[in-house]
């Protein structure tokens, strides 16, 4: 069975202790092949990718799960969207060459943000500081003190494929340290090459055989932009008749592209006219660049 682009939950039957895991392989492409990214960046955005994944399966949400860092340093942004659906998308601008090292070394001084966004309009959003040697320590410091839910992660990214390990102690097994230590430090043995390349459930036997553990059936995961010409055309709408005005006696026409999946969209001024008389321009011009 392939287990590429599945995203596998599994509890522990004789513990409070939860996981999850994934494998992502033609969406991390379907990413890869839009931008140019250079390898130090994309390990990090196939890691973030990977987390918001994770994430998406034990956050209580009805819209997007949007996990991002904004620093001044050389990795800028870095933008990872799930939805409930287990659909996902990413990007990333950088400036330069990517040092090795930790967090600050990569990012320099900034913040990672956690936004839940429901489609009622509620947004729950927590901040923690890009500190860590990795984007898994920093979002096991956001668990552990925002949540207060101990919480492990393996994050791992390359050319190919990005994947994770997910390990969350549940309320009732704080009475018991040390089964969450024992879980832990088996998990911990997990190789960067095994977590992208072996099948999952080979995996798992091998991380924890001696433990009884439930798996349950994989959710499939694909790449998805939510861009739309329905979705840009409300987004004009509401910056005004004389501000699309200005732009188009500049320009001649307004163009967008959407920096996910690089989808380009053009309104003309019969376009913009449309959108004041209701309905959203249909337009003939919409492409992938």
């Amino acid at each position: 069975m392939n287990t590429q682009d599945r995203l596998y939950r599994f509890v522990f039957d004789e513990l409070d202790i939860r996981g999850e895991i994934l494998q992502l392989d033609a969406s991390w492409k379907a990413v890869r092949e839009r931008y140019a990214y250079p390898a130090a960046v994309a390990e990090q955005l196939g890691q973030a990718m990977a987390a918001v994944l994770l994430l998406s399966a034990t956050i209580k949400y009805d819209g997007s799960l949007i996990l991002q860092a904004q620093s001044g340093g050389p990795l800028r942004t870095l933008v990872a969207q799930a939805t409930r659906q287990r659909t996902v998308r990413g990007l990333a601008r950088w400036e330069g060459e990517l040092p090795e090292g930790d967090l600050p070394a990569i990012y320099g001084a900034g913040q990672m943000m956690l936004t839940v966004a429901n489609q009622g309009g509620d947004r729950y959003q927590g901040i923690v500081g890009l500190e860590g040697k990795n984007l898994a320590e920093a979002l096991e410091r956001y668990f552990n003190h925002s949540e207060q839910l101990a919480s492990r992660f393996w994050l791992v990214a390359d050319g190919e494929r990005a994947a994770g390990l997910f390990l969350q102690q549940l309320p009732a097994e704080r009475e018991h340290p040390e089964a969450w230590e024992r879980i832990c430090l088996l998990a911990a043995t997990v190789t960067r090459e095994e977590l992208l390349n072996l099948p999952v459930q080979t995996l798992l036997h091998r991380l924890f055989h001696e433990e009884p553990l439930r798996l349950f059936e994989p959710e499939p995961v694909a790449f998805r932009c939510g861009c739309s010409r329905e979705r840009i055309a409300n987004s004009l709408r509401a910056l005004g008749r004389a501000e699309l005005a200005s732009i188009l006696a500049e320009q001649g026409a307004i163009e967008v592209d959407c920096e996910f999946c690089n989808k380009h969209y053009r309104f003309d001024a019969i376009d913009v006219e449309q959108l004041f008389i209701g309905g959203v321009p249909v337009g003939t011009s919409d492409t992938p660049q």
